[in-house]
C-alpha cells in the first residue's frame, strides 16, 4: 500500500503545501514538513476540522418530519330570512414529529446529566453529613474533657480549702510568733507537682485522641461517599449500556422506517381523533333541523370494515406419508415460522422446505388445534391406479408351482458344493476364495418335480443378503457341517428363517468325514429350539454328503414333501410379478437384473417396473446363459433393458402404460432422495453437540465400485462398522459397474483410495491413476478388502504413549554449589540413570517435581549414565529444594502403534 505524504495530498486536493500545513496545524496535527506521511485517521481528523471551520453542521435530515393537513367540511344553517345556506369550514393543521432516536438520545443525555448531578449531590450530602458527624463527635469529646477538667479543679480546690482550715486550726492552738514582715508564698510540694504534670499529660492525650477520632470519622465518610458515588455511576453506566444494546437489536433500516412511519401515522390519527372529540364537546348545542356536522376522517386511516371472527376456525388437514413444512402451513392457514417454532419445542430442527413424516405432522396439527386426517400421497395414488390398470390374468384359476428353496448356513460349510452335486455342476470352483459372494438362483428338474434353489453367502458381511433370501423363499435349508457344529452365521440363518415363517430343514453336511459328529450338531441345534423330529420336534434333520452324494435323494424328497404340505399355488399366465435377487451393470450389456418370477408370465417386450427403475425387457437369459422368450412362476432368470440397477429385494411388476411407470419410478426416486437427506440432516443434528469441543475425527476417504448391488450393500455396511471415535470411513462414492475416469477424478479431489471389488478400471481411468498417483486396488474376496481398509485406518490412529522407568537414585546428602545450587549426593538403587532423560523428584513416594537433569557427575567427571549400585552427584534443573531421603526417578516415554 502506497504512503501518502503532505505534498502528495496537496497535489490531490489541489491546494498549496503551505496552506495545507497551516490547516493541518490548526486541526491539531503534528505535521511540519511536506515529506511527512499522512495516515487515514489524520485525513479524517483534518476533514472534520475543515467541515467545522466552514460552518457545516451535522446531518440532521430525517430527524424531523412535519405533517400539514387541510380538511374541508360543510355546515348547513338557516339565515335571518329563513333561507338555508351552506358554509364551508376549512381546518388547517400542522404537526412536527421528532425521530425517536433523537428524542431517546436527548433523554439519555438528560438522564446522564441528572444521574451525574444526583450522584454529585449525594456525594456532597454524604460528605457534609460526615463532616457534621465528625464535628459533633469532636464537640462531645471536648465537652466531656472540659467537664472532667472542671471536676478535677473543684476537687483540688476542696482539698486546698481543707488543708487551709486544718492549718488555721493548728495556728490557733499553738502560740504564734509576732513578725512585722509579710509571710512568703507557699512552695509547691513534689506530690502536687506530680499531680499537675499527670493532669497535663492526660489533657494532651485527650486532645490527641480527639484529633485522631475526627480524622478517622472524616476518612470513613469520604470513603463511603466515594463508594456510593462509584456504585451509582456503575449502575447508570449499566443502564445506558443495556439501553444501547436494546437499541442495537432493533430491526434493519427498512423495518425501522416502516415501523416509524406506522407510529407516526398512528400518532397523527390519534391526535385527529382526540381533537374531533374535543371539538364535538365544544360544539355541543341544541340540534337544529337539517344541521349535520361532518366527521374528520384521515386519508391515512387504513382500517377496513372486516371484523376477525371471535372463534378459532378448525380445519380438517389431510396429511400424506411425507409433507413439507410449507405445504402443511398452507393447509392449516398459518405461517410457516409458527410451525417451525412448534417443531423446535418438540425437539425437531427443520427448515421450511424440509419434509416431515406423517406421525410428526399429526402431532403438529393437533398441537395447532386442528384435526389431522391421514391421506394417501401422490405416489400411492399413482400406484393404486397402476395396480388397477394391470393386465387381467388369462387364467383365473391357480396352478401348482415349484417350491423356492433357500440354502443358508455358515461360511465353508458346503452349501454351494451341496447345490453343485444336485445341479451336477462345479460352481464352487469358480468362486473367488472358494466362498459365495452373490445370491445364486438355479432351478433343478427332478424326477419328482422341479425345485428352485437360492444360494446365499455365509460370510458375516452378507447379513442383508441372507435376510432377503429368507423373505423370498418357501422353504429354508440350513446346512451345518458335521465336523464344525453350530457357528455364528448358522445361528443368524436360523433367526432369519424363523422371522420369515418359512419351514426349516437341517442338512448335516460332510457326514463322510472321520471327525463328523451328527449327534453333536443335533444337541447344539436343540439349544436354539430347533428340535429334531426323532426327538419329538418339528424340524427334519437329513445327513448328507456333498462329496459322495450320500443323503441327497432324501433331502430332495423332504423338500418336495414339505412343498406338498404347503400347497403352493400361482397363476401361470397374465402380468408377471416377482422380486429382484441381484443387479449389476455390465459393459456392452447395460443393466443386468437377476429376478425370480413369483406369479404370471414374463415375456420379451413387457414394460417392467422394478422399484425406482423401469424399462422394456430386451432379452431374458436363464441361469445357464441360454436365451429364453418367456418365464413362468418360480423361474429365476436375468433380464436386460432397465434404465438403472434396482436394489436387491425390490418388487417387480409388468405394466402396460409406460407413462405411469415413469411417473411412479420418478416419485420413488424423489422419495428415496428425501429420506436420504432427512437421515443426513438427523445425523448432523445428533452429532452437533457431541462434536463440539472435541478434536477433529480422522477419516479414510474411499471410492468403492462393485460388480453387483448385493456386494455393494454388504461392503458398505462392513466398512461403516469399522469406524471408531478417532477414525472413520467416509464413502465418498459407491456404485455398481466398472471404474471410469469420473471415479478417478472424485478420488483425486477427495484425496481418497479407489477400490474395485470384482471390477476393473477402463484404459482412461488407469492412465489417469498412473499420472496422478491415485491408489487403485482390486479385490475379489471381501475379507481381504476389509483387512486392508482396517490396516489403513490403524495407520491414522494416534500412537499410545507408555512410560518406562529406567532408574531410581536415592538422595543420601545435599551439598550447595555456587554454579548449580543444590547438588544431591545419590546412590543408584535401581536400573541406570541417564543424563538426557526426563526425571521426577519423589518425596515420601509422592511426586513433587518433574523436569530434567542439569548435571550428572561421577566424582568430578560429567558422565552420560550411572549404573546400579554406584554413587553420583545430581543437579536438578530449576529446582533447589532437594532434601535428604528423596528419590530421583529417571523415565522414558515410548510411543506404541495402535491397531483396530
Amino acid at each position: 500500500m502506497a504512503e501518502t505524504t503532505v505534498k502528495k495530498l496537496a497535489d490531490i486536493v489541489g491546494t498549496p503545501v503551505e496552506k495545507l500545513l497551516t490547516q493541518m496545524k490548526d486541526a491539531g496535527l503534528p505535521h511540519g514538513d511536506a515529506s511527512e506521511v499522512v495516515s487515514d485517521e489524520q485525513k479524517q481528523q483534518l476533514l472534520a476540522h475543515l467541515r467545522k471551520s466552514h460552518g457545516a453542521q451535522d446531518e440532521s435530515s430525517g430527524k424531523k418530519i412535519t405533517l400539514k393537513r387541510k380538511s374541508t367540511s360543510t355546515i348547513k344553517t338557516t339565515g335571518a330570512a329563513g333561507k338555508s345556506k351552506t358554509v364551508n369550514v376549512e381546518v388547517r393543521k400542522k404537526r412536527t414529529y421528532v425521530k425517536r432516536d433523537v428524542l431517546e438520545a436527548e433523554e439519555r443525555e438528560e438522564a446522564e446529566r441528572l444521574a451525574a448531578e444526583e450522584a454529585a449531590r449525594a456525594a456532597e450530602e454524604e460528605k457534609r453529613a460526615a463532616e457534621e458527624a465528625a464535628k459533633r463527635a469532636a464537640d462531645d469529646e471536648a465537652a466531656r474533657l472540659k467537664e472532667d477538667e472542671a471536676r478535677a479543679k473543684a476537687e483540688q480546690e476542696r482539698k486546698a480549702a481543707g488543708e487551709k482550715a486544718a492549718e488555721e486550726k493548728s495556728k490557733r492552738v499553738s502560740v504564734p510568733k509576732v513578725s512585722a514582715t509579710k509571710k512568703p508564698a507557699k512552695e509547691e510540694t513534689p506530690e502536687e507537682k506530680a499531680k499537675r504534670e499527670e493532669a497535663e499529660r492526660k489533657q494532651r492525650e485527650a486532645d490527641e485522641a480527639k484529633r485522631k477520632q475526627e480524622a478517622e470519622a472524616r476518612k470513613k465518610a469520604e470513603e463511603e461517599a466515594a463508594r456510593r458515588t462509584a456504585e451509582e455511576a456503575a449502575r447508570i453506566a449499566a443502564e445506558l449500556e443495556k439501553r444501547g444494546e436494546q437499541e442495537e437489536k432493533k430491526p434493519a433500516a427498512e423495518d425501522e422506517k416502516d415501523k416509524g412511519s406506522s407510529i407516526v401515522n398512528a400518532a397523527q390519527e390519534a391526535s385527529y381523533q382526540r381533537e374531533e372529540r374535543q371539538s364535538r364537546r365544544r360544539r355541543r348545542k341544541p340540534k337544529v333541523a337539517g344541521v349535520v356536522h361532518g366527521k374528520m376522517k384521515s386519508s391515512m386511516n387504513k382500517q377496513h370494515g372486516f371484523k376477525t371472527p371471535t372463534e378459532k376456525k378448525i380445519y380438517e388437514v389431510e396429511v400424506p406419508d411425507t409433507i413439507t413444512v410449507t405445504d402443511l402451513a398452507q393447509r392449516m392457514n398459518v405461517k410457516a415460522k409458527s410451525l417451525i417454532k412448534s417443531l423446535m419445542k418438540m425437539g425437531e430442527m427443520v427448515t421450511v422446505n424440509q419434509p416431515i413424516d406423517q406421525e410428526t405432522a399429526f402431532l403438529l396439527v393437533e398441537e395447532m388445534g386442528h384435526k389431522p386426517i391421514a391421506s394417501k400421497g401422490q405416489e400411492e395414488l399413482l400406484e393404486d391406479h397402476l395396480a388397477a390398470d394391470l393386465v387381467t390374468r388369462d387364467s383365473v384359476d391357480s396352478e401348482h408351482r415349484a417350491p423356492v428353496v433357500t440354502i443358508m448356513g455358515h461360511v465353508d460349510h458346503g452349501k454351494t458344493s451341496l447345490l453343485d452335486y444336485i445341479r451336477k455342476a462345479k460352481v464352487a470352483s469358480g468362486e473367488a476364495g472358494g466362498i459365495t459372494q452373490h445370491i445364486g438362483a438355479y432351478h433343478v428338474e427332478h424326477e419328482k418335480g422341479m425345485i428352485t434353489f437360492l444360494d446365499t453367502p455365509g460370510h458375516a458381511a452378507f447379513t442383508a443378503m441372507r435376510a432377503r433370501g429368507a423373505k423370498a423363499t418357501d422353504i429354508v435349508v440350513i446346512v451345518v457341517a458335521a465336523d464344525d457344529g453350530l457357528m455364528p452365521q448358522t445361528e443368524e440363518a436360523i433367526n432369519h428363517a424363523k422371522a420369515s415363517g418359512a419351514p426349516i430343514i437341517i442338512a448335516v453336511n460332510k457326514i463322510d468325514k472321520e471327525q463328523a459328529d451328527p449327534d453333536r450338531v443335533r444337541n447344539e441345534m436343540a439349544t436354539k429350539d430347533v428340535i429334531p423330529e426323532e426327538w419329538g420336534g418339528e424340524y427334519q434333520f437329513i445327513n448328507v454328503s456333498a462329496h459322495t452324494g450320500q443323503g441327497i435323494d432324501d433331502l430332495l424328497d423332504a423338500i418336495l414333501l414339505q412343498s406338498e404340505l404347503l400347497e403352493l399355488q400361482a397363476q401361470a399366465s397374465g402380468s408377471a410379478t416377482g422380486v429382484v435377487i441381484e443387479s449389476r451393470i455390465e459393459k456392452g450389456r447395460g443393466t443386468v437384473a437377476s429376478i425370480l418370477v413369483q406369479g404370471g408370465e414374463l415375456q420379451i417386450g413387457d414394460m417392467l417396473l422394478a422399484g425406482a427403475h423401469f424399462g422394456r425387457v430386451r432379452a431374458m437369459i436363464d441361469e445357464n446363459g441360454k436365451p429364453i422368450k418367456k418365464a413362468g412362476p418360480s423361474i429365476p432368470l436375468e433380464v436386460l433393458g432397465l434404465n438403472g440397477a434396482p436394489e436387491a429385494g425390490e418388487q417387480i411388476q409388468v405394466v402396460t402404460d409406460e407413462r405411469k411407470a415413469r411417473e411412479v419410478a420418478e416419485f420413488r426416486q424423489e422419495r428415496d432422495r428425501e429420506l436420504k437427506l432427512k437421515r443426513q440432516q438427523a445425523s448432523k443434528l445428533e452429532n452437533l453437540f457431541e462434536n463440539m469441543g472435541s478434536a477433529e475425527t480422522k477419516t479414510v476417504n474411499i471410492v468403492l465400485k462393485t460388480d453387483v448391488r448385493g456386494s455393494l450393500e454388504a461392503l458398505t455396511s462392513a466398512l461403516n462398522d469399522l469406524g471408531t471415535d478417532e477414525v472413520k470411513v467416509n464413502l465418498v462414492s459407491s456404485g455398481v459397474g466398472a471404474i471410469n475416469e469420473s471415479d478417478v477424478n472424485l478420488a483425486m479431489t477427495s484425496e481418497g483410495v479407489l477400490l474395485g471389488f470384482n471390477v476393473r478400471a477402463d484404459s482412461k481411468a488407469k492412465k489417469t491413476c498412473e499420472q496422478e498417483g491415485i491408489d487403485l486396488r482390486y479385490y475379489s474376496v471381501i475379507y481381504e478388502l476389509i483387512d486392508d481398509v482396517k490396516q489403513a485406518m490403524s495407520g491414522l490412529l494416534a500412537p499410545e504413549k507408555r512410560e518406562e522407568i529406567l532408574g531410581v537414585a536415592q538422595v543420601r546428602d545435599v551439598f550447595r554449589s555456587s554454579k548449580f545450587g543444590a547438588v544431591a549426593g545419590c546412590m543408584v538403587v535401581e536400573g541406570t540413570l541417564y543424563r538426557n532423560r526426563p526425571i521426577r523428584v519423589l518425596r515420601d513416594d509422592v511426586v513433587v517435581f518433574e523436569g530434567e537433569l542439569e548435571s550428572l557427575r561421577r566424582f568430578k567427571d560429567d558422565v552420560p549414565e550411572v549404573r546400579n549400585g554406584m554413587e553420583c552427584g545430581i543437579a536438578v534443573k530449576s529446582y533447589n529444594d532437594v532434601k535428604e531421603g528423596d528419590k530421583i526417578e529417571v523415565f522414558e516415554v515410548k510411543e506404541v502403534a495402535r491397531f483396530l
